[in-house]
C-alpha cells in the first residue's frame, strides 16, 4: 500500500517542534535516545495481514520479502556498507544506515542494474542528528522546510543520502558473495534485484536491522 504522504508529513513535519527539547538533551550532556533503535523494535511487525514489506538482516546478510506473516522470498549472502551498518549515518562514513523506510523511486537505467530507491535519511535519524551534533538547529529546521517543498528528504546534507537497493551491475559476483562493499547501499545480485522490482512498490515499507 502506497505511503499517505499526507499523514506521514503531518507526523514528521510536527518534528521541529520539539527541537528545542532536544536541544536541551544535549546541553544537559544526558544520553541521546537513539530514536531509530526504539522504532525497530516493532518494525517487524505487519502494519496490516497482506503488506508486502522487506527485511534486511545485517547480522544474517540476507534480504526476506514478506506477503505479512508469511516468507515468499529470501536472498543471501546480501552485500551492505563496507563500513558496516548502524543507526547513525553521515556523509561519506560507507555505513548502511538501520531503520524503518519507504521505498521512493525505481532507476531503470543505474549502474547497478536496478535502483530503488529509499526515503533516507528520515525524520527519525534527522531528530537524531540534532541530538548529537551532527545537525545544528538550521540543519534539522531545513530538513523538514525541503520535505515540505518536495515530499522526500534532502540527500546532501551531514547525513548523506542516494540509500537504496540495487544489484551488482558489471561488478564481480565472487566479491558480493564474498564481501560488503557497497557505500552504504543493500547489494544483490541483478536477477534478485529485477525480481525484487516486480514485487514492490513506491512506497513499500524496507526495514533495515
Amino acid at each position: 500500500m502506497p505511503l499517505n504522504r499526507r499523514r506521514f508529513l503531518a507526523l514528521a513535519l510536527s518534528w521541529p517542534a520539539v527541537a528545542s527539547a532536544a536541544a536541551s538533551n544535549v546541553s544537559l550532556n544526558t544520553e541521546p535516545t537513539d530514536l531509530v533503535e526504539t522504532l525497530l523494535s516493532r518494525a517487524h511487525i505487519p502494519r496490516y495481514s497482506s503488506e508486502l514489506w522487506l527485511m534486511v538482516d545485517d547480522s544474517q546478510s540476507t534480504l526476506s520479502i514478506y506477503r505479512g506473516d508469511t516468507l515468499i522470498e529470501h536472498y543471501g549472502p546480501i552485500s551492505l556498507g563496507r563500513s558496516g551498518a548502524k543507526t547513525q549515518r553521515v556523509r561519506g562514513d560507507n555505513v548502511t544506515p538501520l531503520g524503518e523506510f519507504r521505498i521512493n523511486r525505481f532507476n531503470y537505467e543505474s549502474r547497478w542494474h536496478i535502483f530503488l530507491g529509499i526515503d533516507y535519511p528520515t525524520p527519525a535519524h534527522a531528530r537524531m542528528a540534532l541530538e548529537k551534533g551532527i545537525y545544528s538547529q538550521g540543519d534539522y529546521e531545513a530538513y523538514f522546510d525541503y520535505y515540505r517543498r518536495y515530499g522526500h528528504p534532502p540527500q546532501d546534507t551531514a547525513l548523506g543520502g542516494a540509500i537504496g537497493i540495487h544489484g551488482i551491475g558489471s561488478a564481480d559476483p565472487d566479491i558480493h558473495g564474498r564481501y560488503h562493499w557497497t557505500q552504504g547501499c543493500v547489494a544483490v545480485t541483478n536477477e534478485q534485484i529485477e525480481r525484487v522490482a516486480e514485487l514492490v512498490d513506491v512506497g513499500t515499507r524496507v526495514v533495515i536491522r
